[in-house]
């Protein structure tokens, strides 16, 4: 329990280093978020960093933001992104075909993996990212907001 405490205490830390508007940090964790839901691991990075300098947010924070999926996430998320995402298109992939092809891609991790997974379940997985980026990015836009907001409040900043 203690190793998440320290996590969120790290992150806390991130979120509030830096010196910007809460809309700014805010807008680019949202940013991290939304790719970190939407695409697949290992090419978040490239479309989250130059999105958060077009659209003018953190790019810390669209970096860290991408970290939703990671090495530990990804068994759990992947698979339920998506099952739900195949019951929208009106699939009938079961929950354990998706986590067994799932499971082949990140154990071999190469482009012969990815190659091999059904149109279906590609698309049920970009599906099921953009109903999970839908609802996650603007939760995280303004509960990041806030929550710098509400530090900067307490501290008696001027820079919210």
């Amino acid at each position: 329990m203690s190793w998440i405490k320290d996590q969120w205490n790290r992150l806390r830390a991130q979120i509030l280093r830096e010196r910007a508007s809460a809309e700014f940090i805010a807008r680019g964790w949202a940013i991290g978020m939304f790719y970190g839901c939407a695409i697949p691991f290992g090419f978040q990075l490239m479309l989250s960093i130059p999105s958060a300098i077009v659209l003018r947010g953190s790019k810390i924070g669209a970096t860290i933001g991408t970290f939703v999926t990671n090495h530990f996430t990804i068994f759990i998320i992947y698979p339920v992104q998506c099952w739900i995402g195949n019951r929208l298109i009106g699939g009938r992939l079961s929950y354990a075909n998706i986590r067994h092809a799932l499971r082949d891609v990140v154990a071999e991790q190469s482009w012969e993996s990815v190659l091999q997974i059904s149109g279906e379940l590609l698309e049920s997985f970009f599906v099921g990212g953009f109903i999970f980026a839908a609802v996650l990015t603007p939760l995280t836009y303004f509960g990041v907001r806030a929550y710098v907001i509400r530090h900067r409040a307490g501290r008696g900043s001027s820079d919210a």
